[in-house]
Formats: structure tokens, C-alpha cells, sequence
């Protein structure tokens, strides 16, 4: 593990980070932030969208005041793989960017695209090896394609995930544009290997999961809502489960970071009532 810059902020410290990952062959980046005192501390992952890098949400979210007055870890991690040797696509919804969370089954990604992989085991064992993590108390959270990967990590890994929330999630990639192109591409045509990569889906099969509440929020100026997110297909999923989710709408919000740091702080509380509890 490398730490490429680190920053004082909040009593708390905050690392940019470069680490191997076995996962993806690659190097992979992320940011930390720890509060200020000892540890350990329980740990909330973030996991951002298209086009998006380990820097996004680190600039934009306006998230680290509030995680230091809870004493709780923030850790954003890249969206992909990158560097020479690793696919690509043109269009900014495929490739390096666009890894959707999934363990790529289909060449050429299948070498490098291994990112539920990457966060469920590497990116989880570094933090708990090098930085003072409590690994019994880690939430997920997220936004748009993070936010897909947030609801269906959390629903595939419930051992290793206590809480979970999303941003303007991609609620169903079968069903929409962004989902299908990725997940043909990265899986293959048939839908049956899709499945435990879309969230409403998994709950459309009727079984609660192990938490006691799933937070979404959801801006109704974002000009994704009907054709790419679909967050309606996750409440009806969740109706049909038995699985408590709080979707909040909000008009007048769009897709942006704005949206994310307007309730970030809504969030933090809500996985933080439940890492410590």
C-alpha cells in the first residue's frame, strides 16, 4: 500500500491511497478517512457511479464533518480497474469507469473486471490490515451504478455488510439501458447471470434480507428516473419481500453532488444509529 497524499481535516486524517489488488491485476486507488482518536471505528464504504474515480466523492460530498463528529470511517474506492493492458469501450457506460460491481464472466473484461471481488474481499482486507477499521461493524452506500452496487453487494454479502443505503440507485439493470449493455457485455446474453446483480429482482423473489431498513433517496429532477434508475420496480420488489425500504423523493434534485451532499449527512446518520448499535 502506498499513500500517495494525505490531508488533516476535522480533528480526523484523510489518505489517498494506491494498493495491488489480486482481484483485478491492477493497481487500484480509494481514499480513506479516519476520525480523530483510536479506533477501532466502524467503517462506511462508498461506492461511486459512471465515470467516476476514488476522487468524486472525496471532493464533492461535503461528508467528512459529519463522519468526524460520529467517529465514523469513510472509504471510496475506484470504479474500475485502469491502466494499460485493460479493456475499454469508447462510451463512458462500459469499460474503465463502468465496472457495475460484477465479476466480468466475458472477454476481454473478464482478466481485470473483477470488482465484487475486489470490494468484498481485497479491498475489505486492506482496511482492515492497515487502517483501525472495526470489520463487524461495515456499511455500504452509494450513487447510481454505486448505488446498484451497494443494494446487491449488501444483499449477496449480508455477513460482511450491516447497513445499506443508496443515492439515485440503477434499481433493476435488466431493465434499463445502462444495465443491459453492461451486463451483456461483462456476463454474457443470458438473464439467469444477471440476476444476483440486480436488486429488484432479488427482492421481486419475496425473501427479506437481514436489515431492518434500506434508505434510498431519489431526486425527481434527475433526468435518469424513468429510463435508466426505475426506483419504483425496487419499491414494488420490496413490498413484495417484506423488506422495509424508505424511498424518499425529493423535487427539484438532480443525478448531480449536489443532490448526494444536500442529504449525505441524512445518510451518515442512518448507517452510523446502525454500526453502533
Amino acid at each position: 500500500m502506498d499513500i500517495t497524499a494525505q490531508h488533516r481535516l476535522f480533528g480526523g486524517t484523510l489518505s489517498f491511497v494506491k494498493h495491488d489488488s489480486a482481484a483485478t491485476q491492477t493497481p487500484m486507488a480509494l481514499s480513506v478517512f479516519v476520525p480523530e482518536g483510536e479506533g477501532p471505528f466502524p467503517v462506511l464504504i462508498w461506492l461511486s457511479g459512471l465515470t467516476c474515480t476514488a476522487n468524486n466523492f472525496t471532493e464533492k460530498a461535503g461528508a467528512y464533518k459529519r463522519a468526524a463528529e460520529l467517529g465514523l470511517m469513510i472509504v471510496a474506492p475506484d470504479t474500475s480497474p485502469r491502466g494499460e493492458g485493460v479493456a475499454n469501450d469508447e462510451a463512458y457506460d462500459l469499460g474503465q469507469g463502468a465496472g457495475f460491481y460484477v465479476n466480468a464472466t466475458q472477454s476481454p473484461w473478464a482478466a481485470h473486471f473483477q470488482m465484487e471481488t475486489y470490494v468484498t474481499h481485497d479491498l475489505l482486507e486492506l482496511i482492515a490490515a492497515e487502517f483501525p477499521a472495526d470489520m463487524s461493524r461495515v456499511g455500504l452506500s452509494g450513487h447510481s451504478m454505486g448505488g446498484h452496487g451497494a443494494l446487491t453487494l449488501a444483499m449477496n454479502y449480508p455477513h460482511l455488510f450491516k447497513s445499506v443505503s443508496a443515492f439515485a440507485p440503477i434499481a433493476s439493470p435488466v431493465h434499463c439501458p445502462w444495465g443491459q449493455k453492461a451486463m451483456t457485455a461483462y456476463l454474457g446474453p443470458s438473464h439467469e447471470a444477471w440476476e444476483r446483480s440486480d436488486a429488484a429482482l432479488r427482492l421481486a423473489r419475496g425473501k427479506a434480507l437481514p436489515f431492518d431498513e434500506i434508505l434510498v433517496d431519489q431526486g425527481l429532477a434527475d433526468p435518469f428516473l424513468e429510463t435508466q434508475l426505475m426506483p419504483h420496480l425496487l419499491e414494488q420488489a420490496a413490498k413484495v419481500a417484506g423488506q422495509k425500504l424508505t424511498l424518499r423523493r425529493h423535487e427539484g434534485y438532480d443525478h448531480s453532488y449536489y443532490f448526494i451532499a444536500s442529504f449525505i449527512d441524512d445518510h451518515l446518520d442512518f448507517h452510523t444509529r446502525r454500526l453502533k448499535a
